[in-house]
């Protein structure tokens, strides 16, 4: 099945013909436009008319997410707000949050690249899709949300957590397409075996998932539990949304839409391009973006790209589940958490040492946090109910500066490792390969 066979199906000479032209137009409009583009792009004496093939992008400089922050909120819209018609952000780590604005072509664009990808998935206008990512400043359920509206299915904004409301309106509703993160889609699937009933007699016919790491075992779980395929589904705020890359029938890596995205795979210490089909981190660039194009954006995702033609008979570019990332971030449950984070977090609180742990495991199918702390010498020796009451406080600190609740304990003071070059602050022990 094919949402624009034309497009999907496009011979790879007659892809990048598109791509050149849609790139120049898009450097030549944020160099244009957009402050940021005109000062560094001439910092480094590039020029739109620089631009005369594909390969002419890696004279531009990168992106990244600091980058985006300094341009906290509108500094990178190449549009006046009177044309932004909805405004998304991620959360704000260190300082102020990422900001997404889009305009009504650029919702239109977004829904375009998710309507491809639930058609690969088998879904179409006879279809019920209950969408249990989060709703909000996070982009996370829309881009299924305004997909779904551009193949004519019906769309359940139930939105995540509820999860025996979620079962019962699967039931009653005749759910077909199930949209989840796959820790919370095994869980809804335990919850439903632990009422007596089968997810298999559920009527789910697809399943879209992404928004953290995960491992075929776990797809297997997930497919096993329901009886249906699971498809992979990529995408970030600073781009558009989900949607960037989607899995089809053949479940062998996901399609990029590579009309509206292009892909490159760089060495993350050089920063060299270097060949797709050796791992390295992603970058991508918006070709056809109105409100905020970003060029070359540094992901910091790994994965490798093949641009053989797959079995479904698409020619976009193909990346692989992403196994990693290049910095510090993790996601736990479909949320980006990094240690400065917690470290604010802790400094806030004090009585404990700016020494700490964060330790990362998936004991059963939902993930867990567990923060290691160092106790202040006063507070160590001070008794049980002083150290509950320092780790309550702690604890709740993290959770209103992630969103995310986790485990804290306090260990006594010089007991967690000293770090002569940058600080190891995260141990990740889930299986994610």
């Amino acid at each position: 099945m094919f949402w624009n066979e034309e497009i999907e199906t496009m011979s790879r000479p007659d892809l990048e013909e598109l791509q050149l032209k849609k790139l120049q137009a898009t450097v030549k409009r944020a160099f244009n436009k957009i402050p940021y583009y005109n000062k560094r792009y001439s910092e480094v004496e590039v020029y739109p008319e620089d631009i005369e093939t594909l390969k002419d992008i890696e004279k531009l400089p990168f992106i990244t997410k600091d980058d985006l922050r300094e341009s906290y909120p509108f500094g990178l819209f190449a549009v006046d707000i009177k044309d932004i018609k909805e405004l998304h952000s991620s959360s704000g780590t260190t300082g102020k949050p990422v900001v997404s604005g889009y305009t009504e072509k650029d919702l239109d664009t977004w829904a375009e690249t998710t309507a491809r990808g639930l058609t690969m998935m088998g879904l179409g206008e006879n279809d019920i899709i209950q969408n249990t990512h989060g709703y909000g400043m996070f982009t996370g359920g829309f881009g299924v949300h305004y997909g779904s509206h551009k193949i004519g299915a019906a769309i359940i904004p139930i939105s995540t957590g509820q999860t025996r409301r979620q079962i019962e309106i699967m039931s009653d509703f005749g759910t077909t397409g199930l949209i989840f993160t796959p820790s919370y889609g095994i869980h809804i699937g335990e919850v439903a075996l632990d009422d007596g009933i089968d997810p298999k007699k559920l009527g789910i016919k697809a399943i879209g998932f992404g928004a953290e790491m995960w491992t075929e075992e776990i797809r297997q779980r997930v497919e096993e539990l329901f009886g249906a395929k699971a498809y992979n589904i990529y995408g970030l705020t600073e781009l558009m949304g989900p949607g960037v890359g989607v899995e089809c029938e053949a479940q062998k890596g996901l399609h990029i839409a590579e009309d509206i995205y292009y892909p490159e795979i760089i060495d993350p210490n050089t920063e060299k391009v270097i060949g797709g089909d050796k791992p390295g981190e992603l970058v991508l660039t918006n070709l056809e973006r109105e409100g905020m194009p970003i060029i070359r954006f540094r992901t910091k995702d790994l994965t490798t790209l093949t641009y053989e033609k797959c079995s479904c008979g698409r020619t976009h570019a193909r990346m692989s589940r992403i196994t990693g990332r290049s910095d510090d971030m993790i996601k736990v449950k479909g949320v980006a958490i990094f240690p400065s984070q917690i470290e604010k977090a802790l400094l806030k609180v004090g009585d404990v040492e700016p020494h700490y742990m964060i330790i990362v495991t998936r004991p059963g199918t939902l993930d867990e946090i567990e923060v290691k702390v160092e106790a202040s010498q006063d507070i160590f020796f001070d008794g049980v109910k002083e150290m509950m009451a320092i780790q309550n406080k702690i604890g709740k600190s993290i959770e209103n500066e992630t969103g995310i609740r986790v485990k804290v304990t306090l260990v006594e003071p010089k007991t967690l490792p000293r770090f002569e070059g940058k600080a190891k602050r995260v141990i990740d022990e889930r299986n994610l390969h």
